[in-house]
């Protein structure tokens, strides 16, 4: 499956603009850090691009949140190893390749992050740093749905808390005109 082919399922399937911008700022980031890991770039960043296929359909039913996806893409050509890190983000199956601990790690702090911008004076995603988000990061009760815990697993991919949260931030930066940030 190719990336326009990707996006076009991921607007035939989602509503929600919200929801596609997560998607899109999720895909940037698993790019970057394929990228930052000599990794499969394209691959990376359709499992991230792909990962909330069916949060519509799953939203009050999360046992099978992943696991529709997974479905659903049996019908395309698309790496297995996409389909199991899109099975492993929301905690249904063993996350076992770097990719699907990424994807587990970065699929919170994308909100985080955005949360974040719309919380600095500017409002512009170009605006924010590193240390902000850090900062926001110990705040437990900001963003409180961003889970922290589930960060933090970014040192099962051999990186730090603020490395991590440097690495996403650059890659949402890139793309914050689709992110309307």
């Amino acid at each position: 499956m190719t990336r326009d082919e990707a996006l076009d399922l991921v607007k035939s399937k989602v509503s929600n603009k919200n929801l596609i911008k997560h998607m899109l700022a999720t895909e940037a980031v698993m790019r970057r850090l394929a990228e930052h890991f000599d990794e499969d770039i394209e691959l990376w960043g359709l499992a991230g691009l792909l990962h909330d296929l069916d949060y519509d359909q799953t939203v009050d039913d999360f046992p099978r949140h992943g696991l529709l996806t997974a479905d659903i893409l049996s019908e395309y050509d698309v790496d297995d190893r996409v389909v199991q890190a899109i099975k492993a983000h929301p905690g249904h199956v063993p996350a076992e390749s770097r990719m699907d601990k990424a994807l587990y790690a970065v699929d919170p702090l994308t909100g985080l992050i955005v949360a974040a911008a719309l919380m600095h004076p500017s409002k512009k995603l170009r605006n924010v740093d590193t240390e902000f988000v850090a900062n926001r990061f110990k705040e437990k009760r900001f963003a409180a749905g961003a889970n922290r815990d589930q960060i933090k697993t970014c040192n099962r991919i051999e990186l730090d808390v603020e490395t991590f949260i440097g690495i996403s931030l650059k890659a949402m930066q890139e793309i914050d005109d689709q992110l309307g940030l």
